[in-house]
């Protein structure tokens, strides 16, 4: 398991939901895509989320599961639902990015902020079974 601070060093943090995520078994594509995914939460954070917060990363089986919690709690249920690309915007993208990279993202009030969980399930072939 990884629990890191959230930081505005964001190759370091990349890297190590890569590494952990490669140890769940997660590979090619869909690593890339998770990815990217917590790029787009972590910055999310950054930016409006109080840029305070930490990162957690878990393995199960048949899947790695990514927690990133905010201590603002701005983030709702309605700009998940709500997430759309709007043309010509430069920007606003990220929470729609989130919800097509990864099988499921769940938002929670935890009383100290948002905490937003990102799982990509590990495909079969993956996992050498």
């Amino acid at each position: 398991m990884l629990h890191s601070p959230i930081s505005a060093d964001l190759a370091r943090l990349r890297d190590l939901v890569s590494a952990h995520a490669v140890d769940g078994g997660l590979r090619g594509e869909r690593l890339m895509d998770l990815v990217l995914a917590v790029n787009e939460a972590i910055t999310n954070v950054l930016d409006h989320g109080g840029a305070a917060g930490t990162l957690t990363v878990r393995t199960r089986p048949g899947a790695v599961v990514v927690e990133i919690e905010d201590v603002a709690g701005h983030l709702t249920r309605d700009h998940l639902v709500e997430a759309k690309i709007e043309p010509g915007a430069s920007h606003g993208y990220g929470l729609w990015i989130i919800q097509r990279l990864c099988d499921q993202v769940r938002l929670d009030q935890t009383g100290q902020g948002s905490r937003l969980t990102l799982t990509m399930h590990v495909p079969f072939t993956e996992t050498g079974r």
